[in-house]
């Protein structure tokens, strides 16, 4: 990164530039892994060792940020962030060249206004809330669309009025991927002629202080003819409305949330809750997290359970090991692997165990 910065600085001077002086660009990243052993992996109980795919703590990614000042207080950016699959060196999200992020946009006093492919209102509900956050044993893998709830095409705002947060995105394509994961359900919409094909909006309302926090989101996604999970039609509809919140007790965080979810598939409709509760606590060098979390499906038994918990170890600011263990019960007919990517045969409980490296920069 100094080397990119000590070129970025030559340019400037020799530009002698006052412009280029309020301009800042960052290469950023963080890189996870480690190993995973998880029993039942298959219909005849087998279990399996392997370096995870889809993440470790937190997904990998490599990224750059610009900012550039307007004047009066007002800013434009670009971010650009790929993911990483850590086990072949994939890019993730179906991918994608910079399929975490691709959008520019302004900010100022009033907000924060973006243009491009982002994060929508949903994975930003429980970003404080859900202490695990998209580790490999988390509700993520209960919900694969919370750690990978991003809009293609989208226009987004975002907004902190003294704590007061309001949030909205639209989008005009909601996935432009047909393969390559869960992120990928064959959506790009922008049809002439169907104003509904693969639209998407998301908004948020809630309120954020050092001390506590509470907010609401509601979600609704449109499909199209071709698209994953059902939705093959732009009457049919994926709707998540959900509940978060978080609260410092001295130095321990507990965070809970609900998300209600219907699903007006082509083959019918599915309703279900998620809720989940969790905490917190580091002492040293040390932070251990713990987490429960249930998914009721309605009119069915088809019931899942988690439980998981992880110790933390900073070896730096940077730097830090990580060990987590997690069960997965099923219920019925369902089917949801521990491990976000996983497999499992229906009805089967999982145990897991995991070990990892994480280094930012």
């Amino acid at each position: 990164m100094q080397p990119f910065h000590g070129a970025l600085a030559l340019a400037c001077g020799l530009a002698a530039s006052a412009a280029c002086a309020q301009t800042s660009v960052q290469v950023y990243g963080l890189v996870d892994s480690g190993l995973a052993h998880i029993t039942n992996a298959d219909a005849d109980g087998n279990g399996v060792t392997k370096v995870p795919s889809l993440t470790g703590s937190l997904p990998s990614r490599i990224g750059f940020r610009g900012t550039e000042d307007l004047g009066n207080g007002l800013q434009a950016f670009f971010v650009l962030e790929n993911g990483i699959s850590m086990d072949t060196g994939a890019a993730g999200q179906g991918g994608r060249l910079f399929g975490r992020a691709a959008n520019v946009g302004l900010k100022g006093s009033w907000g924060t206004l973006t243009v491009g492919r982002q994060v929508n209102m949903t994975f930003i509900s429980s970003m404080k809330s859900d202490v695990m956050g998209p580790q490999l044993f988390s509700i993520s893998s209960i919900d694969l669309y919370i750690p990978n709830a991003r809009s293609d095409n989208a226009i987004g705002y975002l907004g902190n009025f003294n704590g007061v947060m309001v949030g909205a995105t639209y989008s005009f394509g909601r996935d432009g991927v047909a393969t390559g994961g869960p992120a990928a359900t064959n959506c790009p919409g922008e049809v002439a002629g169907n104003s509904q094909a693969c639209r998407q909006y998301t908004a948020l309302l809630g309120y954020e202080s050092r001390n506590w926090g509470l907010n609401a989101s509601y979600d609704r996604m449109n499909g199209n003819t071709g698209a994953g999970g059902g939705l093959t039609s732009s009457g049919n509809t994926d709707i998540r409305t959900t509940v978060n919140g978080y609260l410092m007790l001295g130095g321990t965080k507990i965070g809970a949330g609900a998300m209600d979810r219907e699903t007006n598939a082509a083959t019918g409709l599915s309703e279900s809750l998620l809720f989940y509760v969790g905490a917190s606590r580091p002492f040293g060098a040390f932070t251990l997290d713990a987490q429960f979390a249930r998914r009721n499906a309605k009119r069915s038994n088809d019931d899942v359970t988690l439980y998981v918990a992880r110790l933390s170890y900073a070896l730096s600011k940077r730097t830090a090991v990580y060990a987590s263990v997690g069960r997965m019960d099923n219920d019925g007919a369902s089917a949801v692997a521990l491990d976000a990517g996983g497999t499992v045969a229906p009805g089967m409980a999982q145990n897991g165990v995991m070990a990892g490296l994480r280094h930012s920069f």
